[in-house]
């Protein structure tokens, strides 16, 4: 981050501390700080965990929402646990994070947001195994692109990145020219390529894109049934 301008930057996790990520990021010449907030407990104390977390580290201009479990099984065998934790996961978690953020971008006539998708997300595309992850990530996108239409008179952008099937996290881009993979591209996706993406968004130069969904799947749009 820190390379495209970035001078501080503030991490959520719920389980394990991201020391190499901080470690990363301050090495790269920002400062970083990583903040425990369970996105997944009473929206009362996530709020609060978050305003704690905007007053210590803040104010942002960039909101990059990465939160949410991802559920794949059919219909049949969710459950009304599963069905909670993937919207209040996915959706209720945007949310809090917008509201958070939203006021000191407001103020200073500068935001970028960035929520995740997934292939299909914006046209409401049904794969079989994804009845509650799609729902909740098509309920995002439709968030984000209203969100978008209410701030862009601040100067602020609320975009989607949606992924593909991208499985191996810590495969590099040059690596994943040497694999082949069943998509239209060939290789692997990487984490790489989606970074690329967030990067086109939240640059200060792209303020008159906004409401966009941007696919990071090499082509792919259909799922395996």
């Amino acid at each position: 981050m820190a390379h495209d301008g970035f001078s501080s930057v503030a991490i959520t996790y719920r389980n394990t501390p991201p020391d190499a990520t901080v470690a990363a990021i301050e090495a790269a010449g920002a400062t970083a700080a990583a903040v425990k907030i369970d996105f997944l407990g009473d929206p009362v104390h996530v709020e609060k965990s978050l305003d704690d977390l905007v007053r210590q580290h803040g104010p942002f201009d960039t909101l990059v929402h990465a939160v949410g479990p991802l559920v794949v099984k059919r219909f049949a065998r969710t459950t009304l646990q599963e069905y909670t934790e993937t919207f209040d996961g996915n959706v209720r978690s945007a949310m809090l994070a917008a509201r958070a953020t939203l006021p000191a971008m407001r103020a200073a006539k500068f935001g970028r947001i960035v929520f995740f998708g997934m292939l299909g997300s914006e046209a409401t595309r049904p794969f079989r195994g994804f009845s509650l992850y799609q729902s909740a990530k098509s309920a995002l996108v439709a968030f984000a692109r209203c969100l978008a239409l209410e701030e862009a008179p601040h100067g602020i952008t609320v975009n989607v990145v949606s992924p593909g099937d991208i499985r191996e996290k810590a495969l590099a881009r040059r690596q994943a020219y040497e694999r082949s993979a069943n998509n239209p591209r060939g290789r692997p996706g990487t984490s790489e390529d989606v970074a690329d993406a967030v990067a086109f968004f939240v640059a200060a130069e792209r303020d008159f894109i906004t409401g966009a969904v941007i696919d990071v799947g090499g082509g792919l749009q259909t799922a395996s049934e």
